[in-house]
């Protein structure tokens, strides 16, 4: 089983490998999540590769992904729920624009989490926001 951090780090690693192509602005922001976000205060930094690692591996199985849902979900206490939708959306919008494989597997995390519809369009309109350029 995992802990809440590595349920965070395994949510964004499911938007990030949605479209096959794990991109280095992704990877960066997955970074600078867990460097910056009050709750990975106390967590290990040198485990990060080996959750992205151990994510990945679990991608790879059969029934990889609703694996990985059920563990997320098991893991996530209610109030970090939509925490971990946000860091997902900001993994989506890391390279500018969001794939239709990485739209689904919101949607589909959305749903998972049970998070309430008028609440994510509030978190990726926020996403947006921040990730918009000139």
């Amino acid at each position: 089983m995992i802990d809440h951090q590595a349920a965070l780090i395994y949510t964004m690693v499911l938007v990030s490998a949605a479209d096959s192509n794990m991109t280095d602005a992704e990877m960066r922001i997955i970074g600078d999540n867990v460097r910056d976000l009050p709750v990975f205060a106390d967590y290990n930094r040198d485990n990060l590769t080996l959750t992205l690692r151990e994510c990945a591996g679990l991608l790879e199985q059969e029934n990889g992904l609703e694996e990985a849902f059920r563990q997320i979900k098991a893991a996530l206490p209610a109030k970090l729920r939509e925490t971990a939708y946000a860091m997902a959306c900001d993994v989506a919008a890391a390279d500018g624009e969001a794939s239709q494989e990485e739209l689904r597997v919101l949607e589909l995390l959305r749903h998972r989490l049970s998070i309430d519809r008028l609440i994510a369009a509030a978190i990726e309109r926020g996403t947006r926001a921040r990730f918009m350029t000139s």
